[in-house]
């Protein structure tokens, strides 16, 4: 026998074919109709014993009804839309679709993610092939989209529905980096902005919160300087935030680390002539020498918050209740 003959002869026969509806109304006596009115959440006028059947039934078989057919039947279908801003993250993002995704099929609905939304007849199209229950933004949408859902009839779920607004909390992050910069008796603020291709959704916010601090402890307002994480002209990217002695605040992690390095190449010492604080408290912060002051959070509280507002929108009753998210302070060596 050659190879690949024992290769085929452990393959199956014929390939498993899937349940079908008929599969459960022929399992539990009744008819396709009485499948599909009880699955899809209209079965009230059939008896409570055979609802029950029914759904015992197509437990026990797995079944899984097709997407585009419950969509049919039903106006729309389980799936929630996650709409992601073209923007910079951290590397928390995954953490919280992780945490979205499973926690929501845990109540029967599939979360999928849509990457920017600007294009708005493409948005169109996404929306009329997936009838998503929900639309989840994680960022304002522009007021085109805004339209086009109600059009459609499709609830519109803001990540800051559990107040304080989104660009509240992100005044929060700036606030905190630039009172412990201030505690620990700096007085040239600045704030390092990242600039690139992407849309800057959070940075102005954390620029007003870093402000708003230094106002309130009489301290000169900060200098604002863009940084692009491939900028490798360290004495062009300082040359913004003057001579050595400042204290700057970063949108985030990743842009700390760009001007730790590139201080250095200056000959700029840390934290004697340029200190840092990020956001995000990620992996690599916490591994570099010296250790990242930053700002941390909860990214799986985060995740819950927006998983029990979308519950919330779909008439469904979250486990968990929405709370504004926590921010705090992770001390490090760079501030």
């Amino acid at each position: 026998m050659t190879m690949s003959m024992q290769r085929e002869s452990h393959l199956p026969a014929h390939p498993v074919s899937p349940v079908t509806s008929a599969d459960v109304a022929r399992a539990a006596g009744v008819s396709r109709g009485a499948v599909s009115q009880i699955l899809n959440g209209r079965g009230d006028r059939f008896a409570a014993a055979t609802r029950e059947r029914v759904l015992e039934t197509a437990a026990r078989l797995d079944y899984q009804p097709s997407l585009a057919g419950r969509a049919l039947a039903r106006g729309t279908s389980d799936v929630v839309v996650a709409v992601v801003p073209y923007t910079t993250f951290g590397g928390h993002l995954q953490d919280m679709l992780d945490v979205m995704t499973s926690e929501l099929a845990r109540r029967g609905f599939t979360l999928v993610t849509r990457f920017s939304a600007n294009d708005v007849p493409a948005f169109e199209r996404f929306l009329a092939a997936l009838q998503p229950a929900a639309v989840l933004a994680m960022a304002q949408l522009n007021p085109a989209l805004h339209e086009l859902l109600a059009a459609r009839g499709i609830p519109l779920v803001a990540s800051d529905s559990s107040a304080p607004t989104e660009r509240e909390q992100n005044s929060v992050i700036g606030d905190l980096q630039a009172t412990h910069l201030i505690e620990r008796g700096y007085r040239r603020l600045g704030y390092a902005r990242l600039t690139d291709s992407r849309d800057n959704v959070y940075g102005d916010s954390r620029v007003v919160g870093f402000r708003q601090a230094c106002e309130r402890a009489g301290v000169d307002s900060p200098t604002v300087i863009d940084i692009a994480l491939d900028d490798r002209d360290a004495g062009q990217l300082l040359r913004g935030a003057g001579a050595p002695g400042i204290a700057l605040g970063c949108y985030n992690d990743d842009v700390a680390l760009a001007l730790i390095a590139r201080a250095g190449d200056s000959g700029w010492a840390v934290p004697k002539d340029v200190a840092v604080i990020g956001v995000d408290n990620s992996p690599l912060s916490r591994a570099l020498t010296p250790r990242l002051t930053t700002i941390g959070y909860d990214p799986s509280a985060i995740a819950q918050g927006l998983v029990a507002v979308t519950l919330m929108s779909l008439g469904v009753s979250p486990e968990h209740t929405p709370t504004a998210p926590e921010f705090f302070l992770v001390p490090g060596q760079t501030a």
